[in-house]
């Protein structure tokens, strides 16, 4: 007997809830877009040239000459991608990129794998094993899916509201002592752009014996350790939030990545020896995973030459440039949920306002940003996201500005 042939519906569920995504990637050029060429911050896609406000590269680094320099002479002495597991053999470059990385950070140690990705979803199930997870209501998707695979593993996750301490310091006080307990949360959060009140939440993780578990992607290289000298709120060194916080990394596992600031392919703990070490026979992204390739290492440690030498000045001109589209929206009386000084710049539509159709304006004026649709985002937050970078040009800056402008004079986003 023959079997007619299977269709997508008959082994895949196509749940309605994608429905409007589905929309934009067939039909909106902001979505699932080839991007052709680059010129600075410039794009084009076709013929079409656009200011590029999608990049989470931050410092720019991704265009530094110096840092692309780096590349050919390390990939000549360890080809492209020296590919054992890093239990079985390290090239000179990861030791020596933790060395840095830990006296960045001020860290007691520091262990790179290959994405955050990568470390949700192998640490968090070692840290929590069959105990609780408390993770934050707005937390990343990427840790909320480490948490569920925890689950599957044998631990209780349990939600607590955004910057609420309280409600989090209810929730730890009902599990007994010695079990383990982790709180999960962002640093500086992907979409709004505000840091959490990290001390609050250390002194409530602390009080109750837990693992306080940050994901900090959006803020290390561009918020660091506080000073007299400093050239800008952002802080000095771009070490990440629990030194911009004055932190101690007591009961505190920092994650980070450098896909963003340092723009490589690789990711880090901040962490206890004993821990890293643990890690080492247990971290399945260690024991099995190939390596980032020699490109993305060789980009690292000239990262650090690059923010040793000249970090602070970047980020102060990223100051500027971040505050130039912050001002102009808090003046056009338009809602953003970034109440701080960050280059991530959340622009909600107003209710009833179509997507589609806002991103395809945004297109037409030739400004590329990052479309928050659902169910990426829940429906009262649908919008787009503009990410400043110290390569965007002043000139860039005043072309989104005016779109904004645009925008807003049309009634399509929210109002404060």
């Amino acid at each position: 007997m023959s079997l007619a042939p299977l269709t997508g519906l008959d082994y895949v569920q196509r749940e309605g809830r994608w429905a409007d995504l589905e929309r934009l990637r067939s039909g909106n050029p902001m979505y699932d877009a080839t991007i052709e060429e680059i010129k600075g911050r410039r794009i084009r896609v076709g013929d079409h040239w656009l200011a590029d406000f999608a990049s989470c590269n931050y410092l720019g680094f991704d265009l530094e000459p110096e840092i692309m320099d780096a590349i050919a002479p390390e990939v000549a002495r360890w080809g492209t991608h020296p590919s054992w597991s890093r239990l079985l053999g390290n090239p000179a470059l990861y030791p020596q990129i933790e060395e840095r990385l830990t006296a960045l950070l001020d860290a007691p140690d520091t262990l790179v794998l290959p994405t955050i990705t990568h470390i949700h979803m192998s640490v968090l199930p070692i840290l929590a094993g069959n105990g609780f997870i408390f993770l934050d209501s707005q937390a990343h998707k990427t840790i909320y899916d480490g948490s569920m695979y925890a689950r599957g593993l044998g631990a209780t996750v349990q939600r607590f509201r955004t910057g609420d301490v309280e409600h989090l310091r209810e929730l730890l006080r009902t599990v007994p002592a010695g079990v383990p307990k982790i709180v999960a949360m962002d640093g500086v959060n992907s979409m709004t752009g505000n840091a959490p009140d990290l001390v609050s939440f250390a002194a409530a993780a602390r009080e109750y014996g837990a693992l306080l578990y940050v994901d900090d992607a959006h803020g290390f290289g561009v918020i660091g350790e506080r000073g007299p000298n400093e050239t800008s709120p952002y802080g000095l060194k771009g070490n990440a939030i629990v030194k911009y916080c004055g932190e101690t990394y007591d009961n505190i596992v920092l994650v980070g990545g450098f896909s963003k600031s340092y723009s490589s392919l690789l990711a880090f703990l901040a962490l206890p020896t004993w821990l890293k070490n643990h890690l080492k026979v247990s971290a399945p992204p260690y024991l099995y995973s190939g390596p980032a390739p020699t490109a993305s290492l060789a980009t690292v440690l000239a990262g650090f030459d690059v923010n040793e030498k000249r970090g602070d000045a970047i980020r102060t001109d990223l100051y500027r440039k971040s505050m130039k589209v912050l001002d102009h929206v808090r003046a056009l009386g338009i809602f953003t949920p970034n109440t701080g000084t960050t280059p991530v710049i959340e622009l909600p539509l107003a209710e009833g306002e179509d997507i589609d159709a806002v991103g395809k304006l945004l297109w037409e004026r030739g400004i590329y940003v990052t479309l928050a649709a659902y169910p990426l985002v829940p429906r009262h937050e649908v919008g787009f996201r503009a990410q400043v970078t110290a390569a965007n040009t002043d000139e860039e800056i005043d072309e989104l500005n005016a779109v904004i402008s645009e925008l807003a004079a049309a009634g399509k986003l929210r109002k404060q």
